[in-house]
């Protein structure tokens, strides 16, 4: 992630406000911001690279919920933690960064998500019927926006084709 942020371009049009790039991975640069970067050609002031954890206790106190670690060039890596008993609130949990010296205002953020479509491969490793229905189940999980308490109207979606 730092080496890529060190190699942005300097002349890279930054727009004004937040944009929060949900993330599996804290070291890897999300698809969604390099889908962005490739076809808006435009940043953010302000880039928030979150990665949200269920741990193995049912509650996560406020106080240590999250986790700011300020990279360079208005970069920003967040660590949310929540229980398995509490419901993820990710805009909850941007708020909680003002006292890490974050200061993002949730209904004005730009919530950027990669959604991955499961498609069969021409050449499948797994027989035809498994694969099908493997992708007809992986269909009906719930949406992220929805999991992660994100208000649909502030998220911003771009896609990738995943062959099975």
């Amino acid at each position: 992630m730092r080496a890529f942020i060190d190699k942005l371009d300097p002349t890279l049009i930054r727009v004004p406000g937040t944009a929060v790039f949900m993330t599996g991975h804290l070291h890897v640069v999300p698809m969604a911001l390099l889908h962005n970067l490739r076809h808006n050609k435009v940043l953010h002031e302000q880039v928030v690279l979150m990665t949200a954890r269920a741990r193995d206790v049912p509650h996560v106190p406020a106080v240590q919920r999250v986790t700011v670690e300020k990279l360079s060039k208005g970069f920003y890596r967040v660590m949310v933690s929540h229980g398995f008993m509490d419901e993820p609130d990710i805009p909850g949990s941007l708020e909680l960064c003002r006292t890490h010296g974050l200061s993002a205002d949730p209904q004005v953020t730009s919530f950027f998500l990669c959604r991955e479509t499961l498609v069969p491969s021409p050449r499948p490793e797994m027989n035809p019927f498994e694969e099908r229905l493997f992708i007809l189940l992986s269909a009906g999980n719930q949406p992220a926006t929805a999991y992660f308490g994100i208000p649909p109207d502030q998220v911003v979606e771009l896609g990738i084709q995943i062959e099975v």
